[in-house]
């Protein structure tokens, strides 16, 4: 196919190599993923973060940028990547807490590529093309459908996908708990007290014009919490 075309062409440039060789000789022969020790260099790779696709295999902030790199084994490089024998495991995530207290930051930073990510928010954004921060109500029975289909897809483990983030408020106890029952999944709480989410709507400027809306729906989540 093409698009590994474009990849093989760049892995097998001069340019390539010789940074592969730089970043080994500074780092030195050992595995940043297990940390084991190494002979020869020929047995270590180089594993980008931000996976390569053939749109930013030319951006070199990506491509070549040290800080994007680790420096493994060939057999860890294929567990990170979950392929050849090493599969994906299929984990299921629930990651809750109230507006504003950094749940897709958080799943921003921790998801791979290939992973399934189910969000009320952005399923809005997806089938009204508006901002992610506003939901038109008359569309909710439409977007709690796709949700609802999807969390069957997780349930099932139906697709090749390699974790699950379902990302909600989920306030109630008995709700998320039956969730994560039904899902098999773990649940990570977004901890942030409730003065500190009206600060940060106090500084969102996306929501400048709706921080009445908002605050309305931080108070509401803080008054249905049950740890």
């Amino acid at each position: 196919m093409a698009k590994y075309a474009i990849l093989k062409s760049f892995y097998a440039s001069d340019e390539w190599q010789a940074f592969r060789m730089v970043i080994i000789n500074q780092r030195g022969l050992q595995c940043e993923y297990c940390t084991g020790i190494v002979a020869r260099s020929r047995e270590l790779t180089l594993h980008h973060k931000i996976e390569l696709t053939p749109e930013n295999v030319h951006d070199v902030m990506i491509s070549l940028n040290p800080d994007n790199i680790m420096v493994v084994h060939h057999e860890c490089h294929n567990k990170i990547h979950k392929r050849f024998g090493y599969q994906a495991s299929n984990g299921v995530n629930i990651v809750y807490g109230p507006p504003m207290s950094g749940k897709n930051t958080f799943v921003m930073h921790h998801l791979s590529r290939g992973d399934l990510v189910v969000d009320m928010d952005r399923l809005y954004s997806a089938v009204t093309m508006l901002p992610y921060y506003d939901k038109p109500d008359g569309v909710f029975s439409n977007v709690i459908g796709i949700h609802n289909l999807l969390i069957d897809n997780i349930k099932t483990r139906l697709g090749k996908w390699n974790s699950a983030w379902v990302i909600g408020g989920y306030a109630d106890k008995y709700k998320r708990e039956r969730l994560a029952n039904d899902l098999g999944a773990d649940l990570i709480f977004c901890n942030v007290s409730q003065d500190e989410c009206l600060r940060r709507l106090d500084a969102d400027e996306d929501r400048r014009y709706r921080k009445d809306e908002w605050k309305k729906y931080i108070d509401k989540w803080f008054e249905q919490y049950h740890e």
